[in-house]
């Protein structure tokens, strides 16, 4: 008997850090929004997590961790599509990290800023198949949109999910919409492209 193929999972994810300064009181959040495949239709998931003093960059990391393991908890294995407006992250994850093994954990002028973190992804990223795709933020689109808005929110409240909980994204979305925005946005499509 075949295993079943991995689920297909969209992840938009964002950060907030207000400050964003490691001298001085930095409060951050992280947020994603998860979505899946379920019949014909998408399930959404939120999440988000806070911290009282960090970086942009930081969180932009343990967000990744934090959301991947969760994805793992729920489904095990899953094809992933991990978008954020994060360069950082996103070029760390598609085009430093492999030279940064190679070199035993180093970039070519020293040390790397945030290694534990970048090595806890690596392993966080390793249970699935990850493709990492980078967005410009605040350019309108809406799940980027939505993700700086629950990572935001996260950092101003310094409140957390804790795990997955059911996604606001609809109600949020129709309120954009009521605004005159994203009229013609399909919330859907993206997820069935892959």
């Amino acid at each position: 008997m075949t295993a079943a193929p991995p689920i297909s999972v969209l992840v938009h994810a964002d950060e907030s850090c207000i400050g964003n300064d490691s001298t001085k009181p930095s409060p951050g959040g992280n947020a994603a929004l998860v979505e899946a495949p379920a019949g014909d239709s998408v399930a959404r998931w939120d999440f988000y997590e806070c911290a009282p003093q960090t970086t942009n960059n930081k969180m932009a990391l343990a967000g990744a961790i934090a959301a991947l393991e969760w994805i793992r908890r729920q489904w095990k294995p899953a094809r992933v599509r991990y978008v954020s407006d994060s360069e950082y992250l996103v070029k760390g994850m598609n085009e430093w990290i492999k030279d940064w093994k190679a070199r035993g954990w180093r970039r070519k002028g020293g040390a790397i800023e945030n290694l534990e973190l970048w090595q806890k992804l690596e392993q966080a990223a390793a249970a699935h198949e990850v493709k990492w795709s980078w967005v410009r933020g605040h350019d309108d689109h809406p799940k980027n949109e939505y993700a700086d808005f629950l990572a935001t929110r996260a950092a101003e409240d310094q409140e957390r999910s804790n795990g997955l909980v059911p996604s606001g994204f609809d109600t949020w979305l129709e309120q954009q919409r009521a605004r005159g925005k994203y009229a013609a946005y399909d919330p859907d499509k993206e997820l069935h492209e892959r």
